[in-house]
């Protein structure tokens, strides 16, 4: 006969883990551990967005994470939790890289991906199984390459778009249209 010990759920392995919220106010109230818990939760998804808008240089994606976190830090004591923490979080992980690059586009360096524009446009068409699509994206304009990410990856509305990068619905639509136009023609399939 089993003991009733035996039939007796482990705590520790049957709990559930905590939600955002019950994370996020543990941080508040000085839980490091919660924070960190948050961090390790939400990172990698916020470092895939920063790394596409950051046109695939990792050690600037890393910067916009700390960055981001770090703001996210100082600020959640003030979060109203009406949306959802991670819809917050990546929404400013999000400005933050978009603040990065106009920055760089404001001191005059701003480079294209970790190969250079050069090389790309020197090597003529590419093929798709030369060149993939993630360096592909990297090689965009940054203005271009931040619509196509936040349009077609992240889902975002030429509204949002417009708002967030100052720019007009049209613009926001020009840019897409434009940056798609030379992803294709970057992977090799024409105009």
């Amino acid at each position: 006969m089993l003991s009733d010990a035996v039939l007796m759920p482990d705590p520790v392995i049957d709990a559930p883990a905590p939600d955002d919220a019950s994370l996020a106010r543990a941080a508040v109230a000085g839980d490091v551990a919660a924070w960190e818990a948050l961090y390790r939760r939400h990172a990698p998804r916020l470092y895939a967005v920063a790394w596409r808008l950051c046109g695939g240089h990792a050690a600037r994606a890393e910067d916009v994470l700390q960055d981001a976190f770090i703001k996210a830090w100082q600020a959640l004591p003030g979060f109203r939790f009406e949306s959802a923490l991670a819809t917050w979080l990546h929404r400013l992980a999000v400005t933050t890289a978009l603040m990065e690059l106009r920055a760089r586009a404001g001191s005059g360096d701003l480079e294209d991906g970790e190969d250079g524009m050069a090389q790309i446009e020197s090597a003529g068409r590419c093929t798709a199984t030369g060149l993939d699509l993630e360096r592909a994206i990297a090689t965009l304009p940054p203005r271009a390459r931040a619509v196509l990410v936040l349009h077609d990856v992240e889902g975002w509305t030429h509204h949002e778009i417009g708002a967030e990068l100052g720019m007009a619905v049209g613009s926001s639509k020009a840019q897409l249209h434009r940056a798609r136009g030379l992803l294709r023609a970057r992977l090799g399939e024409g105009p």
